[in-house]
């Protein structure tokens, strides 16, 4: 039996092990691309929430490397924005795997308070399990939520996303794959929950038209 301390440096070396079968797999076929609708078209408009685009710099784009992303607020009357990321990645078969928030907020100055995985209830009935970080700079507080999905499956676990990768490049020949992040600012006189539930029912309007721009 493994001992439960070790199963993290387990489960990265099973990762290992399975994306060099991966590379060794996919050497000898190309890679299928399927068809995608670019993240540009995605809603501006979701219910009463208005989006407005956010840009990314040359820097940040080259730091998430070759993909597509989209960084957007979302705002309603009387409602603290709610900012949505996308990153898709039409093929991770050379190394170019998403980055991990847990790892991306620290390098942008924000630290974790606690965190935690939360269940979504989708507006088409769909459960998504999210990672749920309180995060803070200075006196600015906000909650993240994020998860990964790809081929019609979400991910809250890194680890079992790589898992997933590795099953599906190896039985279906695809490596494409999305993160997908909603925050919000906790505002003064409100609380952690208010913030959380405010993101999680955004993520949950999103949810069931995330299958049209990355696909199942």
């Amino acid at each position: 039996m493994i001992p439960l301390g070790t199963w993290p440096r387990f489960l990265s070396a099973l990762v290992c092990l399975l994306v060099t079968a991966m590379a060794l797999n996919l050497r000898s076929a190309r890679e299928a691309v399927v068809p995608q609708t670019n993240l540009a078209y995605f809603p501006h408009a979701i219910n009463d929430w208005s989006g407005s685009d956010l840009g990314l710099s040359s820097d940040e784009v080259a730091t998430l490397g070759p993909g597509q992303f989209l960084l957007r607020d979302y705002d309603k009357a009387n409602t603290p924005t709610v900012t949505l990321f996308l990153a898709y990645y039409p093929s991770q078969q050379n190394g170019d795997t998403m980055h991990s928030p847990k790892n991306c907020l620290p390098g942008s100055g924000w630290e974790a308070m606690n965190s935690g995985v939360i269940q979504l209830q989708a507006a088409d009935g769909k459960q998504i399990a999210a990672n749920r970080y309180v995060v803070a700079q200075g006196k600015d507080r906000m909650v993240v939520l994020y998860w990964y999905q790809a081929h019609g499956h979400t991910e809250a676990s890194e680890y079992w996303a790589k898992w997933r990768l590795v099953r599906d490049a190896i039985t279906m020949n695809r490596t494409d794959g999305a993160l997908v992040r909603v925050e919000t600012p906790i505002e003064g006189g409100e609380s952690v929950a208010d913030a959380e539930n405010r993101a999680a029912g955004f993520a949950q309007e999103v949810s069931p038209l995330l299958d049209n721009y990355i696909p199942r």
